[in-house]
């Protein structure tokens, strides 16, 4: 695995565990989550620019792109 996927998937990981604690749910459900309303793939499309921002920004933003694509947890 290169150093830039390693650092993608870390990112990831940390993003999914703060959403889930945002939102009160477990990390399964949280990745579930982004996966099945697009967010999974807006994170990588736009990874070069979402890890520059904050952990709070990402959030409200994966979740904003879920809800655009049906996703309703709140």
């Amino acid at each position: 695995m290169s150093s830039k996927d390693k650092n993608i998937l870390e990112f990831l990981v940390a993003l999914v565990a703060e959403l889930a604690a945002r939102l009160d749910i477990s990390q399964d459900v949280a990745y579930n989550y982004i996966r099945k309303y697009y967010g999974l793939e807006y994170y990588l499309k736009h990874y070069n620019i979402l890890h520059t921002l904050s952990f709070e920004e990402n959030v409200e933003d994966l979740i904003q792109v879920c809800a655009n694509n049906g996703g309703q947890l709140r």
